[in-house]
């Protein structure tokens, strides 16, 4: 088995803190990336200005594409579902 991408992708405030609770466990991205399932994201927290230094790291467990929602899904976009973090840098 290969080494999983990594990721490192910008992350509001608002979701951040969300990820970190535990309260969101997914993520809709651009899907310009490749994901698959495995991938590793560092969600990097960015507050429109700057990062702030805040960062959490999680894996992808599943996915949902306009292939599985034909019509629901913009196809250029992708559902990530993501595992509890794997770390945290508050």
């Amino acid at each position: 088995m290969s080494n999983p991408t990594v990721h490192e992708l910008k992350i509001h405030p608002d979701y951040f803190v969300l990820q970190v609770a535990g309260k969101k466990r997914f993520e809709v991205r651009h899907n310009d990336r490749d994901y698959q399932i495995g991938d590793v994201l560092i969600l990097n927290e960015f507050d429109g200005e700057k990062y702030t230094g805040r960062c959490i790291t999680v894996k992808v467990t599943s996915m949902l594409d306009a292939d599985h929602f034909d019509g629901i899904i913009d196809p250029e976009f992708v559902i990530l579902g993501t595992s509890e973090e794997l770390e945290v840098v508050l």
